[in-house]
């Protein structure tokens, strides 16, 4: 099923809407998806343009919802030169002041894969992404794209978390984060962590914003993001700071 593209510099790519199915967030709706068509070879700019508009992208493929009678998904970003850390998540830069990072592109590794496989079976094992699969995560997270990359983190030698990002020309965009876990990793908020290193990463690059993708209010695992603050949601055109 075909739809009509948003306007602007992007109008004359094609765009497809997808039949509805089960929503993954609130599995009493149904959800509609528009996708950018796969037969599209899309530039940096032309991702650039569609992210300003609340596409998101998940391996070669470029999306956001499109739910006719739901609005329920937000897009939402950090302007980081506002971000302003909680006490809780100083805290979480402090206890992480032993993890060391390096950022490589976002090709499939063993090591990486490893790390997934295990976050998936011990934290998603309800979820769409279980089992885990080294095709699943190829598709998913690994790209040969000069904008994608894996920003990983290690407790000495250890490989201990994975945030896979792409660099935009307005911000960096946070597209998935797998991380170890156990009774000391799960003390870190390795999670947390990511987001903080990421909106380091941004002042560093002197990028005004961190791409979280989507957030739902009524949905408890997406509640982390509205922690950071102040955190800006897409409204229609425009994006408008999130007023709690």
């Amino acid at each position: 099923m075909s739809s009509n593209a948003p306007r602007g510099p992007v109008r004359d790519l094609r765009f497809f809407l997808t039949v509805p199915h089960t929503c993954s967030y609130l599995p009493d709706k149904e959800a509609t998806t528009l996708f950018l068509d796969p037969q599209e070879s899309p530039g940096r700019g032309v991702y650039d343009s569609l992210s300003l508009l609340g596409f998101r992208r998940s391996g070669r493929h470029l999306y956001r919802p499109h739910c006719e009678n739901c609005s329920a998904c937000r897009s939402v970003r950090i302007p980081v030169e506002q971000f302003t850390a909680n006490r809780s998540q100083r805290k979480v830069w402090r206890r992480n002041a032993d993890i060391t990072t390096r950022i490589v592109p976002a090709r499939y590794e063993a090591r990486h894969y490893a790390l997934y496989a295990e976050y998936i079976r011990q934290r998603h094992a309800d979820g769409d992404m279980y089992p885990p699969s080294r095709e699943q995560y190829q598709t998913f997270l690994t790209l040969p794209e000069p904008y994608a990359y894996l920003l990983e983190m290690y407790l000495g030698e250890e490989l201990v978390a994975v945030s896979a990002f792409d660099q935009l020309e307005h911000g960096l965009s946070a597209i998935y984060t797998f991380f170890g876990v156990g009774d000391m990793l799960d003390r870190r908020s390795l999670g947390t962590l990511a987001v903080l290193k990421l909106i380091e990463l941004c002042i560093e690059k002197s990028l005004p914003h961190l791409y979280l993708g989507y957030w739902i209010e009524e949905c408890r695992k997406m509640r982390y993001k509205q922690d950071f603050s102040p955190i800006e949601l897409l409204d229609g055109r425009h994006w408008r700071p999130l007023i709690r």
